[in-house]
């Protein structure tokens, strides 16, 4: 898999959670009827799945966190050559296949409910059902109709990097992870009753928890994706020198909190290593 310096993650950064932005709820989402994971062998009855669970140890003591490594897909999404919409597309949605189906089993292992996101490819910026599109955003995921937009530009076609595309996509489904654990839903509870400086460090934990669970999915597909060491300490360290810079607001965490949960997600590559719900106030700054 061909792969560009550096300064190419600049387009690829992610945009955060639009919904969180524009003020949408996601109380409804646990209402969604789920998708079926596997078909079970003929004459055994599938095993029943929770809906997610509720209040603070939603986030703090979600069941997703003791299910270990996460389910390898095998993800192999293949080459991404410059200048091909159609190969763009092809890319993104076998990526998204790969997500479905790793967090789909890692779910089934939680003995929680899932289903899939819609992924919605886009050449130009659209207003969403959470609200407009976000300034500089290649990537973001709306609750309100569960579903992941992808931005391909005339800059992403002439220089695809697909670590950098790759980590995107898995962050903005690590959202939908979170709505479909009932995270998202404790989070948006708290949060209407914050301060703004509470309701910042609570933005924090859930777009680090996102940035970790990417990581976790980065590296289980490490040999496969691949993500080479190189490209992916670039990555880290893009991360950790500009992403403080890129939300003022500080919603997304300085550039050093960021590149530590990336760290620590590919380190131990299980959900279990981003609980960013419990950790102290540095380590989410």
């Amino acid at each position: 898999m061909r792969t560009n310096p550096v300064k190419s993650l600049t387009s690829l950064v992610v945009a955060g959670l639009v919904v969180g932005l524009a003020g949408t709820g996601t109380a409804s989402a646990a209402a969604q009827p789920a998708a079926a994971l596997t078909a079970p062998p003929a004459g055994t009855a599938a095993p029943a799945l929770a809906a997610p669970p509720t209040g603070k140890a939603a986030a703090t003591a979600n069941p997703l966190y003791k299910t270990g490594r996460l389910a390898d897909s095998q993800c192999s999404p293949g080459d991404l050559p410059a200048g091909s919409t159609a190969a763009y597309r092809r890319f993104l949605q076998r990526v998204t296949n790969c997500l479905n189906k790793s967090w789909a089993s890692q779910f089934k292992k939680a003995g929680l409910a899932f289903s899939k996101p819609r992924l919605l490819i886009v050449t130009k910026k659209v207003r969403t059902p959470c609200g407009p599109w976000l300034s500089g955003a290649s990537g973001l995921y709306c609750s309100a109709n569960k579903t992941m937009y992808m931005l391909i530009t005339k800059q992403d076609l002439r220089r695809p990097f697909p670590v950098g595309i790759t980590r995107l996509m898995a962050h903005e489904y690590g959202h939908h992870v979170q709505q479909m654990a009932g995270i998202w839903s404790y989070y948006w509870s708290v949060r209407s009753r914050a301060g703004k400086s509470a309701a910042l460090q609570l933005s924090r934990r859930a777009e680090l928890q996102a940035e970790c669970f990417s990581s976790v999915f980065m590296s289980v597909h490490a040999d496969t994706l691949p993500v080479g060491q190189d490209d992916w300490d670039a990555v880290v360290n893009w991360f950790r020198q500009h992403g403080g810079e890129i939300f003022p607001q500080n919603d997304h965490g300085t550039g050093a909190s960021q590149a530590a949960w990336m760290k620590r997600g590919f380190a131990y590559g299980a959900p279990g290593a981003c609980n960013t719900w419990t950790a102290g106030a540095r380590q989410v700054a």
